[in-house]
């Protein structure tokens, strides 16, 4: 009991700064709305194009039952759209920060990337090694 008395001070503060953390959130959202001035030529478009595919190609394999095989088939193509958005922001974007980011995000889902992509055809081989049988078929004889 009284590690719990001494945590709730800790957990109230907590829960108060990720409700403030929340609102400024909810609250930039009208922010970002505003400070849009005049389109920029292809990037909105460029984005669109980008988010829909990334979403088809997570939705695109289906649910094979393997939650690891799911996940990583779907986090694949996330994190593929990331570095899309990420190039394009360097492809549009003008602030050395926003761009230093942008070449953080590419650099660091391409490595993510190639290393699910490792992980998703290592399960993928292990689960067809389980659904061979341990031995041949052997063509009916044994009453089947």
């Amino acid at each position: 009991m009284r590690l719990a008395r001494k945590m709730r001070p800790g957990l109230t503060l907590g829960l108060a700064l990720a409700l403030a953390v929340l609102t400024d959130s909810a609250m930039a959202q009208p922010a970002h709305a505003a400070m849009q001035a005049s389109p920029v030529p292809g990037f909105q478009n460029d984005m669109d194009v980008g988010m829909t595919r990334m979403m088809q190609d997570m939705h695109a394999p289906g649910y094979s039952g393997n939650v690891d095989v799911d996940f990583l088939a779907m986090m694949i193509p996330h994190h593929a759209g990331a570095v899309e958005m990420a190039r394009l922001l360097l492809k549009h974007g003008r602030d050395p920060a926003t761009r230093q980011l942008a070449e953080e995000i590419i650099a660091g889902q391409t490595i993510e990337i190639e290393s699910m992509t490792r992980r998703l055809a290592a399960l993928c081989q292990a689960t067809a090694a389980r659904s061979k049988p341990e031995f041949p078929a052997l063509g009916g004889t044994r009453g089947d």
